[in-house]
Formats: C-alpha cells, sequence, structure tokens
C-alpha cells in the first residue's frame, strides 16, 4: 500500500503545482519551488529507506538545462517577435488598418463584423500577441459597432474569437515555444524507440503547418458573422459609408485609407512568413525582419519617439524575462518530475486507456482544454507538452499534426466561458451597459467552430502536415 502510495508521487507533484497556480502565485517561482520541495521531501523520504524512485543526482543536470535554454537559437525569435507586436500596437497601425476596412465593408450586412474579423487575422499575423489584440480591437471597434446597432453578444463574440486567431496563425509567439518543446519531444521519442538518427521538428514546420487551419477558421467566422446578418439583419445592420467617414474624421476618396492601412501589416507580413515560406530565413532570422520592419513602419507613422521606444523596450524586457524565468522553473520541474519516474508514469497510464493513441490523445486533448481554464499557454506548453509529448509521438503521432491541435485547442479553452482568458481581456474594456453574459453568448458559436476545426483536423490530419511535405 506505502509503496502504491509513492509512486503516485509525480502526480501528486502535477496536481500540486497546479492548485498553487491557481491560488494566484508567480508562475516561474511556483514551479521551482514546489519542485525543489518534492525533491526536499522524496530525499528525506529516502533517506529514512521508503522504498522512493528519486534520484537527487538529476538535479545535477539544472546547470547544463540553463545553459542549453540561455544558448538556444529558437528561443531568440521570443524577444523579437515580443518587440515586433509591441512597436506595431504603440503606432497604431492596428486603428489606421481597423478604419480603412470598416469604410471597406461596413455598408454591406454584418460588414463591420466582417472587418473586424480580417483586421484580427491581419493583427494575429502581424504580432502574435492575443492579449494585445483583444484589448486593441476592444477599444477600437466595440463602440462604433454597438453605436451602429450591432447585437452587443454578436459584437462582443466576433472580437474574443479573432483576437485569439494569435494563437495559430504565425508568426504566434505560443507557435515559437510549442516547436522548441515539441522538438525536445520528439528527439527524445525517437531515441525511446531505438532511433539514433533522429529527425527533427522545426519553429517553422509549424508555421507552416498552421496556415491552412488558421485561414480555415478565418473563414468559417466570416461565414458565421455573414450568415447571421443574413438571417436576422437587425443584428448586424449595413452602415452609411459616408457617415461612418465623417465619424471616422476621413475625407475623400475610400482607396487612399486602405493602401495606408492595409499596405504596411501586409508588407510587414509577406517580409515575415515570406522568408520563412521561401527557405531564405529561420523564424528567428525572420523574428529580426520583423521587429525591423515594425521599427520602420513605426518611423513612417511618426509615432515613434523616446517615450515610446522606452515603453516598448521595458515591455519587451519584461515579457522575454517572464518566459524564460517559466522556461528555467519548468525545467527544474520536468528534472524532479523524471527523477519521481514520472515518465514510466505517464507512459503506463496511456498503455492501460482504451482505444490505444486514440484514447491517450482524446485524454491529453481534454486535459488541456482543462487547464487552458486556469494555466497561460506558456505554463501548459512548458509544464504539460513535456511530460505527454515524447509518450504521444512515440505511439506514433505526427508532430506537426499534434503541435496544431494544442494550439487550436488552446485558443478554444481561451475563449469558454467563464474562465477564458480572451474573456477577461474583453471584460476589462468593454462598457458597463453590455453584461457579461453577453460575451458568454456571443463566443459560444466561435467555440463551436473551433471544436469543429478540432474534430475536421482529427478526421484530416492532412490539413495541417500537407504543406509542410510539400514546401
Amino acid at each position: 500500500m506505502l509503496t502504491t502510495l509513492l509512486e503516485l508521487i509525480p502526480l501528486l507533484l502535477f496536481v500540486t503545482i497546479c492548485g498553487v497556480l491557481m491560488l494566484g502565485y508567480p508562475v516561474a517561482l511556483s514551479l521551482a519551488g514546489t519542485a525543489l520541495f518534492f525533491a526536499g521531501l522524496g530525499f528525506a523520504l529516502t533517506q529514512l529507506g521508503a522504498p522512493v524512485l528519486f534520484e537527487p543526482g538529476y538535479l545535477s543536470a539544472m546547470p547544463n538545462r540553463l545553459f542549453g535554454i540561455m544558448t538556444n537559437q529558437t528561443l531568440l525569435a521570443v524577444p523579437l517577435f515580443v518587440l515586433m507586436g509591441v512597436l506595431l500596437e504603440k503606432s497604431r497601425v492596428a486603428e489606421t488598418l481597423l478604419d480603412a476596412m470598416a469604410l471597406a465593408f461596413g455598408a454591406l450586412r454584418g460588414g463591420l463584423g466582417i472587418a473586424v474579423v480580417l483586421v484580427g487575422m491581419l493583427l494575429a499575423a502581424s504580432t502574435g500577441i492575443v492579449g494585445a489584440t483583444v484589448v486593441t480591437m476592444g477599444l477600437l471597434s466595440l463602440p462604433t459597432m454597438l453605436k451602429r446597432g450591432y447585437s452587443a453578444s454578436l459584437a462582443t463574440g466576433t472580437i474574443c474569437a479573432t483576437g485569439t486567431l494569435g494563437q495559430i496563425i504565425p508568426p504566434s509567439i505560443a507557435l515559437v515555444l510549442l516547436g522548441d518543446v515539441l522538438s525536445n519531444a520528439y528527439q527524445q521519442a525517437q531515441l525511446a524507440m531505438g532511433v539514433w538518427s533522429p529527425k527533427t521538428l522545426s519553429v517553422g514546420d509549424l508555421f507552416i503547418g498552421a496556415l491552412i487551419p488558421g485561414l480555415l477558421l478565418v473563414v468559417a467566422y466570416i461565414l458565421y458573422v455573414a450568415l447571421t446578418a443574413w438571417l436576422r439583419p437587425s443584428l448586424a445592420p449595413p452602415v452609411d459609408r459616408q457617415a461612418l467617414m465623417e465619424e471616422l474624421g476621413h475625407e475623400g476618396s475610400l482607396w487612399p485609407l486602405l493602401l495606408k492601412g492595409l499596405l504596411p501589416p501586409v508588407l510587414l507580413i509577406v517580409a515575415v512568413l515570406g522568408s520563412i515560406l521561401g527557405g531564405f530565413a529561420t523564424p528567428t532570422e525572420a523574428s529580426a525582419v520583423g521587429a525591423f520592419g515594425a521599427l520602420l513602419l513605426a518611423l513612417t507613422n511618426r509615432r515613434l519617439n523616446l517615450t515610446m521606444l522606452r515603453e516598448v523596450v521595458h515591455s519587451t524586457a519584461q515579457v522575454t524575462s517572464m518566459v524564460f524565468l517559466i522556461l528555467i522553473g519548468a525545467a527544474l520541474f520536468s528534472l524532479v518530475f523524471r527523477a519521481f519516474g514520472g515518465e514510466e508514469l505517464v507512459v503506463e497510464l496511456f498503455e492501460s486507456l482504451p482505444g490505444g493513441v486514440v484514447g491517450a490523445t482524446l485524454v491529453v486533448m481534454l486535459v488541456i482544454f482543462l487547464l487552458g481554464f486556469i494555466l497561460d499557454f506558456i505554463e501548459i506548453t512548458f509544464v504539460v507538452v513535456p511530460i505527454v509529448g515524447p509518450v504521444l509521438l512515440a505511439m506514433g503521432l505526427d508532430p506537426i499534426w499534434l503541435g496544431i491541435m494544442i494550439a487550436i485547442n488552446l485558443q478554444t479553452s481561451f475563449l469558454t466561458p467563464p474562465f477564458g482568458f480572451a474573456l477577461f481581456y474583453l471584460r476589462g474594456v468593454t462598457p458597463e451597459s453590455v453584461p457579461t453574459s453577453a460575451i458568454y453568448r456571443g463566443v459560444i458559436p466561435f467555440i463551436l467552430i473551433q471544436l469543429g476545426m478540432l474534430l475536421t483536423l482529427a478526421i484530416f490530419p492532412w490539413l495541417a502536415t500537407w504543406l509542410p511535405s510539400v514546401i
């Protein structure tokens, strides 16, 4: 009985980590502190003669882990993509883009909603930061949509859903981090299967694999908004273009505004993704191109000054420090988890599940979906994926397909009431006249669309794997 309980210590470690994080303690310190506590507990029990499978020598690998993190070329893309996103946010590229798209589509039924989806897609492909996209779109587009007679639930649901596209449409920070973790997991899985010349998985593979599913989600969002406007015109009425131009303070022809709003972000996206797809640059090198391009945009918009530059650099350093500190804490957690025999426990658990690899995948997806209520994608990527990734990949799953499934799954959990992060972001900038229940009602159709995309990818995995194999 005692031996059985002690073998469940890895599971207790994982549950304790989730509980501590739910209490609101800093993520990196929670990961490292809890791991060290369990390491001390395991060492003490071993000294007392308990049959605990804990080897303190595992902790001696921590310096090498730290060195590997700090010299990882892939992770260098994180601060550069963050810098690009913050620069675009501060330089008001989104504001000009939204005005242009609203004027272009506003005269149609549901046109403002379609404009929000398209702008959200372009912002996702430009910044890759979910919180910034949701807040920016909420501040800029929600007042106009409500004033023009749009249903509060349709408006807020559209903004939340398009804001989370930053999870799946490259260049996404989530895909950068997920690609690095899955690359290590893929190599572990192949070595465990006796493959001594393992294949590699790059962040670029995930970027390319996410293009088709991401664009399909955008098309599905647009179709939903258009269908809703067609069936129930009162929820998304057309807007008088001339009145909207006067309200936004624009005069003359629409084409100069469209060119000014649409051309800069599109050129930036082509420069970043085109350099990756064309094989001219790695994602890390492309992130430098993106950061430099965003800097040029800020300069041409005459928004860049010393005060703004200081804010941009401060925000970039803050986000980057948080990511790397979490990664260090997660590295310590994974060492302690492995020292307690956690990997063997996970393998036994998955092998005992009915349905084989299908059953194991369903359980993992459900766990990630539920954890998305309480943990950010960074914690899930660094804590959960290293545990389950090697096991699932050793069972024969394609790493690109698995990465895209996890990304869309996390995107869905960020929308799901009552704990979805996107809902909290939007609630913070929504007028008090809009009840929280309206936001919850608005996101439900988009959640169903994303679950449909997960099911579609499960049935047709080539949607994620075909383009990387061709390129």
